[in-house]
């Protein structure tokens, strides 16, 4: 990809975020469990490097059973994961994908059986999955709109599988290594928003660490409507809404409203004039600090080190 094309796809993926939207590839993993049915699956295509044809892929000794291997891509030594066998599907046409993927700091490969498309969809296409059964899906996209007959297609929660495959690279937040953090106002809480329940996990167990007190909830749009129930508060008791919240920490990737909207929305909105903003994603790279500033967020950190986090929400307090 030459660097001309890598800007004009910047710039595009920027476009794409700033009107609520994102694109999503859609691929198979083979017959799902007790049926010959080949649903659809989707990635954000934000967090797909390349997608190629099965490299030759060397097995590791005492790998775990989902890990295939390690495949040698452009001098990078890469574990290549089976999605199908985490998802218990079948692939009965053969693994002959691999989508290298970039995720919080970390590159991994993924075997899937086809790739379809590429979509375009606004994030309000999306859906929650919580709660319906499907631990390693965050969301469900309704590929077609509002219709009944729409496509549906299962977005994976690669937090939770990472977590799962690679445990020893996942550990629970070391409480002696972070700060707590001194500078809020008595009364006040961090307003955090995260689809993955892994990740929502993580971020607990660090604001735990910090001592910060904090309200957890799964979507950009429930973080947006509980913003607006605690100022209603606020106004009732005669108070402002910074005696009620400290902060707003947001993930990007969301269901019903993604972080850039959720962001946009609280900047522009003379009621939460004040609030800072941290956006917390495992989307890397400079092109999303780029649009990070664009929308007036008040400071980015990559998922997932507890310490960076701690940091970054004492600094921005103590603007």
């Amino acid at each position: 990809m030459g660097s001309n094309s890598a800007m004009r796809d910047v710039d595009e993926r920027t476009n794409l975020a700033s009107n609520s939207m994102f694109e999503l590839l859609l691929f198979r993993l083979g017959e799902a469990r007790g049926s010959t049915k080949r649903e659809l699956f989707g990635i954000n295509v934000f967090k797909v490097r390349e997608i190629m044809v099965m490299p030759e892929i060397t097995a590791m000794v005492n790998a775990p059973d989902t890990v295939m291997g390690v495949a040698n891509i452009r001098g990078q030594m890469i574990p290549v994961i089976n999605l199908p066998m985490i998802t218990g599907c079948n692939p009965t046409k053969g693994l002959g994908i691999l989508l290298v993927t970039e995720f919080a700091r970390s590159t991994q490969a993924f075997a899937v059986e086809e790739v379809n498309e590429i979509v375009r969809l606004e994030w309000k296409q999306v859906l929650s999955a919580e709660g319906t059964g499907g631990g390693l899906v965050t969301s469900i996209a309704r590929l077609d709109g509002n219709s009944e007959t729409t496509r549906l297609a299962q977005v994976l929660d690669v937090e939770q599988i990472l977590r799962d495959v690679f445990p020893e690279q996942h550990q629970d937040v070391d409480e002696s290594t972070v700060q707590p953090v001194t500078s809020m106002a008595p009364g006040a809480v961090v307003l955090a928003a995260d689809d993955s329940a892994v990740a929502r996990m993580m971020i607990e167990q660090g604001l735990k660490a910090m001592n910060i007190p904090f309200i957890m909830t799964r979507s950009g749009k429930e973080a947006w409507d509980k913003l607006a129930a605690l100022q209603a508060e606020a106004l009732a008791q005669g108070k402002s809404i910074k005696d009620k919240v400290a902060l707003v920490l947001t993930d990007l990737e969301m269901p019903e409203m993604d972080g850039f909207t959720l962001t946009r929305n609280i900047k522009q909105d003379a009621r939460y004039a004040g609030i800072p903003v941290i956006i917390h994603s495992s989307l890397t790279g400079i092109t999303n600090e780029g649009h990070v500033k664009s929308v007036g967020a008040d400071a980015y950190v990559a998922k997932f080190v507890a310490e960076e986090l701690g940091a970054t929400i004492r600094r921005v307090l103590e603007r």
